[in-house]
């Protein structure tokens, strides 16, 4: 079913947080030299990618930016060839293309390679229409959850299929909050909060009456935004920044940043992923997943195999092997699972769980519980600009889809 709502690919989003970044470095410089800064940084990052096609997607949108639209399809064709779910149908960046016969040639492929998936429901639906959420937390049991609101700065608890503001709006001078989760020792919820047009960030601690315990910010005068997180026991918090293109370990006890040594440079860090032993962290960037052994040290990048991409992860989930995904950076939008060999070095086995339906317009984050996977499927972040809502018209209630993962 189509969507009244004006659609808009994480892939541009993404873009456009990058260029931004790029434009305070050097505030002089025109837009196309932002892009084409873009264009060097990903073509040295291409030869060391375990997914070349992640790459090759994101060259295709910045060289039709540029208006190079024959190297732009040439470069589209190599990805969405790949079949490994790259699809631009319904992606702005090429909105230039649209009529380009060999890109609807192109959107016919990958179509018929990577068809409508529907099982997902409805588990509940938020009246609230302008949260604008990005982050969903719940503990193992499913009850409450809590959703987190870019636009309206605050944190809404959903307990027995009621909603309620556990931090509101307004209070503790909250930033637009963005990836949780809910501490099992006592019930407390972290929270990432930051604002990509200032680059100031921090992470947020509330027990679990929502009283604010503490709030840090990463270190260093460059932008920030801390985008998602997971606890590691009771001392340690591994933390993506999509701004700063670091992921960090935070200890509890002495509030220190410390930056991850990965195998290569990362590149808008966003999803990450704790394995159920917590002896690995996975870190999942615009190009692919890096898998982290916290104890050594070490990494590599998850090897995605033939078929199967983990380029473009926005909320990235452990499950018994399992690596649950929203990716919403490869065109269109969907939600996958891959199994991972028992060293989690590469894919085994893929699976689209939800793809071309109505459940995801534009998921961004979920929550596991009762092995169901709990997801947003319409955060609505297209219709954010600058932190403010841009057609309130368009907006609609939040509604939060379930997959059994069984």
């Amino acid at each position: 079913m189509k969507t009244s709502f004006l659609r808009l690919s994480a892939t541009v989003l993404f873009l456009s947080l990058v260029q931004a970044t790029a434009q305070q470095e050097n505030p002089t410089a025109p837009p196309n030299a932002t892009v084409r800064a873009e264009i060097a940084t990903t073509e040295a990052l291409l030869p060391k990618l375990a997914d070349r096609a992640a790459g090759q997607y994101l060259l295709a949108t910045d060289y039709t930016a540029l208006g190079d639209s024959a190297k732009a399809l040439a470069l589209l064709k190599e990805a969405v060839h790949s079949d490994e779910g790259f699809d631009p149908s319904e992606d702005r960046a090429f909105a230039s293309l649209k009529t380009n016969p060999e890109f609807q040639a192109l959107v016919k492929r990958a179509a018929q390679k990577f068809p409508a998936v529907h099982r997902a429901q409805l588990a509940f639906t938020v009246s609230e229409k302008d949260l604008i959420p990005e982050g969903l937390a719940t503990n193992s049991s499913g009850d409450p959850f809590y959703l987190g609101s870019l636009n309206r700065r605050k944190i809404v608890q959903i307990q027995n299929g009621a909603a309620s503001d556990f931090v509101a709006a307004g209070r503790d001078n909250l930033l637009p909050v963005l990836g949780m989760k809910v501490d099992p020792q006592d019930g407390g919820l972290w929270a990432n909060t930051g604002t990509d047009s200032t680059g100031k960030s921090e992470l947020v601690h509330f027990d679990a009456t929502g009283k604010l315990l503490g709030r840090w910010a990463p270190p260093g005068s460059g932008k920030h935004l801390l985008n998602d997180l997971v606890l590691r026991g009771n001392q340690e918090i591994f933390l993506t920044d999509s701004l700063a293109n670091e992921a960090y370990r935070f200890d509890r006890d002495t509030h220190a940043f410390t930056p991850l040594k990965l195998s290569r440079a990362i590149y808008y860090p966003n999803g990450i992923a704790l394995s159920a032993s917590g002896d690995l962290v996975f870190v999942a960037d615009a190009f692919g997943v890096i898998r982290y052994d916290p104890t050594s040290g070490t990494s590599s990048e998850v090897i995605p195999g033939k078929g199967a991409t983990l380029a473009g992860v926005d909320g990235m989930y452990w499950d018994r092997g399992w690596l649950v995904v929203a990716q919403n950076g490869i065109g269109l939008p969907r939600l996958a699972r891959l199994q991972l060999s028992e060293d989690g070095t590469r894919v085994r086995k893929s699976e689209i769980l939800e793809y071309r339906s109505e459940f995801v317009e534009l998921p961004t984050t979920g929550a596991i519980a009762k092995a169901k996977f709990y997801f947003i499927c319409n955060s609505q972040l297209d219709n954010l600009r600058d932190e403010r809502v841009v057609d309130p018209s368009k907006l609609r209630p939040v509604r939060i889809g379930v997959v059994s993962l069984e």
